[in-house]
């Protein structure tokens, strides 16, 4: 059953990708996932899964760390894009809000947003209905608007680093790591957002998350990444009540976290990464 807001179209589609870095090192193992249009879909794991490599080799910013896609296919609304400028991949309506909250941190919040819109080459007054749209959801951008970007509290250069990709009216948003650094609060805060975003503006997103918990809640579709491979999928309410995901991933163990590939069911699940 389709949530509110989802259809059965694919806007992003990556088939079995491998990703190496400095022609050696074999980050991404055959991963392989699909966003429909109107979805929040949660890519999942613990630090150094590969959730960041697969989200850039989707927007093609890998060149820069000397990462390359070296087999498998990536595609938006059916065209091949891994070989697509990053750019050109903006104006097709896909854009990547990077882990780290990255603000231009001489200028205000404001510009920091303004510069979300440089691509669309639309008048003053649709960028302006663009900027009243943000601050509707980030009202306290709005309050700080006039204020220097590298002088707000991390929640709200995150909120910037959103707002700003907001302004170029993106189809798809690649959200790397919302919750870092963040308090719970924060947290539940920007998730709502994302959840607001998604159902009243029909933004989808890919949404890569450490935090297992709070992802699940808010996403439709869940993708577990473990040392470059997708070890589980499925609707997110399923693997939230998947008990080899409570334990390991939601901390629902009085044995503490371990890695899914302890399970002793583990055999049993080995065509997951066939």
């Amino acid at each position: 059953m389709l949530d509110a807001g989802q259809t059965d179209e694919t806007l992003l589609e990556v088939n079995n990708i491998e990703v190496i870095y400095n022609h050696v090192i074999l980050v991404l193992k055959g991963v392989s996932l699909r966003v429909p249009k109107g979805g929040i879909t949660a890519l999942l794991g613990g630090n150094g899964a590969g959730k960041t490599t697969t989200l850039k080799a989707v927007s093609n910013l890998l060149h820069s760390e000397r990462g390359e896609v070296t087999k498998g296919s990536i595609t938006y609304r059916g065209t091949p894009v891994q070989d697509s400028d990053p750019a050109d991949l903006v104006r097709q309506g896909v854009i990547q809000v990077m882990e780290g909250r990255h603000c231009f941190e001489h200028l205000t919040v404001e510009e920091n947003l303004l510069t979300g819109a440089y691509t669309r080459g639309v008048s003053g007054a649709e960028i302006a209905d663009s900027l009243d749209m943000v601050y509707n959801y980030f009202p306290r951008l709005k309050e700080r608007r006039k204020s220097q970007a590298g002088y707000t509290s991390g929640g709200e250069q995150q909120m910037c680093a959103i707002g700003r990709a907001l302004m170029s009216k993106p189809e798809t948003i690649l959200l790397d790591e919302p919750s870092m650094g963040l308090a719970p609060q924060l947290v539940e805060e920007i998730f709502g957002i994302v959840r607001d975003l998604n159902e009243k503006e029909g933004v989808s997103f890919l949404l890569a998350e450490q935090n297992t918990n709070v992802a699940l809640r808010f996403a439709h579709y869940g993708y577990i990444l473990e040392s470059g491979r997708v070890v589980m999928d499925g609707p997110a309410a399923e693997l939230r009540e998947n008990p080899d995901v409570k334990e390991f991933y939601l901390g629902m163990s009085e044995e503490g976290r371990k890695s899914f590939r302890d399970v002793r069911s583990y055999r049993r699940r080995k065509r997951w990464l066939s």
